[in-house]
């Protein structure tokens, strides 16, 4: 496998909700190592692609393949055996299980001896779980049920992880430390693909960015090169 490789390629992706086409005819591709970043403002289909993507959306053209086969149609818990794992928006933290609890939930579709040791691998990129390690997740604030989100996606030790706005809602400070964290992760070696409103932080993490309009790619290519596109700053930058 080449550093090269495409291992997520969204081919003329179409979806619907009843007559509404809310996705038109997406292209995009995320290579091994890379840290992807699909922009947009809120309603132009960020995350209806996202779950198209992982199975929780029906497709209605195109294709999708993870590590050169189509996963079109496979559901969520079969793509996460594979690999593809995803941090949703919304946290979606089990409410009345422990931070430890929710990590090795993260782990349930593994069978190998290492899931302990990568809870404290997580408890290493995260140390303000390791400190609440016993506390029920549902009293942890919302920057922290970020962090367990993204920490129970590891435990899945995803190929390729895709992140859903995970900035959203969250105080300045915790903002800074969860795109800290993004960072961190990619470094240590993940291929990631993160959606997200905040342009600016995103485009400056990211390798390549893709921006989404209404339901299509209207801008690609180098992040930076991006970053500083007229276009781009005054419609996602407010300059």
């Amino acid at each position: 496998m080449s550093d090269n490789e495409t291992l997520l390629e969204v081919r003329d992706l179409k979806v619907a909700y009843g007559g509404i086409q809310a996705v038109k005819g997406v292209t995009f591709e995320v290579k091994r190592g890379e840290l992807v970043s699909l922009i947009g403002a809120n309603g132009a289909g960020k995350t209806t692609t996202l779950k198209a993507i992982t199975g929780t959306q029906p497709v209605r053209e195109g294709d999708i393949k993870f590590l050169g086969r189509s996963i079109r149609g496979q559901g969520a818990w079969d793509l996460v055996r594979q690999g593809l794992v995803m941090v949703p928006e919304g946290r979606g933290v089990f409410a009345r299980m422990s931070i430890v609890e929710n990590l090795q939930m993260g782990a349930y579709v593994r069978d190998d001896a290492e899931v302990a040791s990568d809870v404290q691998v997580v408890f290493g990129i995260f140390p303000r779980l390791k400190e609440r390690a016993s506390q029920l997740a549902g009293t942890l604030s919302g920057g922290e049920q970020q962090m367990l989100a993204m920490g129970r996606a590891l435990m899945a030790r995803p190929k390729v992880l895709l992140m859903d706005e995970p900035s959203m809602g969250l105080s300045p400070i915790m903002v800074d430390k969860i795109f800290e964290v993004v960072n961190d992760i990619h470094q240590r070696g993940t291929t990631i693909l993160l959606v997200e409103q905040n342009a600016s932080r995103a485009l400056q993490l990211a390798n390549r960015g893709y921006v989404m309009e209404s339901g299509e790619i209207t801008m690609s290519g180098d992040a930076k090169a991006l970053l500083d596109d007229p276009k781009v700053r005054a419609a996602y930058l407010g300059e």
